[in-house]
Formats: C-alpha cells, structure tokens, sequence
C-alpha cells in the first residue's frame, strides 16, 4: 500500500494469480470464466515482466523470456491468450502455478532474504515435469 499506483510488477502479479487460485478453490465461477481470470492475469504477468527488457528495437517474446528463465510454453499460452482459442482450464492452471513458482525464486526469496539460488534436486525434477506435460498440452492447440 505504500507504493500507491507504482506497485512492483512481481507484487501486482503474484496478487493477481493468487487471487485466481482463491477464485478457483471457491467453486463459485464457471469454468470459462476462471480461464478468462487465469487469462488476464498470465497475460499481464508475461508483458509486464518482458516489457521491462524491450529495447527500441521489437524483441520477441520468447527471446526476452528465455532471457529471464521463463518457459517459452508460458509464453505461447499467452499468445494463445491473446490471439487464438482459449486454452483448457488445466493448462491455465498449470502456467499460474509455474508462474508463481518463477516470482518465489526470482523475486520473493530474494525479498524475504532467503537466497536460495539452487534447488532441490527434487524440486528441479518436479518442475522439468511441470514443464514436458504443459508442453505435451500445448501440442493439442495444434
């Protein structure tokens, strides 16, 4: 609240993915609506994140996602997002909670004062998981 309307990217966007997590845990919106909430906020947290790194110069942006270690199939389900067919709800689901896993390492441990810059071995397989199913779920848009 001190930052008025200058709030930090990573604290407006894991506001508004947890926000999605609490909407969907309630079983009070439809499914087509919870992927368009799932929707705006994974679109917002991709261009936000990746408009910081754009230069004069139109970078894409599955290069300035690769540059801050953002899998490119997050990026795709933005573009999907925004410029084809909806996706399911299990993959919306699944690029909130990769995407929340990005702000804990990338932003909040570092907030916090936990510098954790290496992961469990476990926690890196969990994650190399994630990412080969979520990219087996965006060969079915196709």
């Amino acid at each position: 609240s001190r930052y008025g309307p200058k709030m930090p990217l990573a604290v407006d966007s894991t506001a508004e993915l947890i926000r999605c997590k609490v909407l969907d845990s309630s079983g009070r919106l439809k499914s087509h609506e919870l992927i368009l909430s799932y929707g705006l906020a994974l679109v917002r947290f991709v261009n936000l994140i990746t408009e910081r790194k754009q230069k004069m110069v139109s970078i894409p942006l599955r290069q300035l996602a690769r540059e801050v270690d953002i899998p490119v199939w997050v990026v795709d389900l933005r573009h999907e997002l925004t410029h084809g067919k909806l996706p399911r709800l299990a993959l919306c689901r699944k690029g909130c909670d990769v995407v929340l896993d990005w702000l804990r390492r990338v932003y909040w441990n570092r907030q916090l004062g936990n510098n954790l810059c290496e992961e469990d071995e476990d926690e890196e397989e969990e994650q190399e998981e994630v990412e080969a199913n979520a990219e087996l779920d965006s060969n079915a848009w196709e």
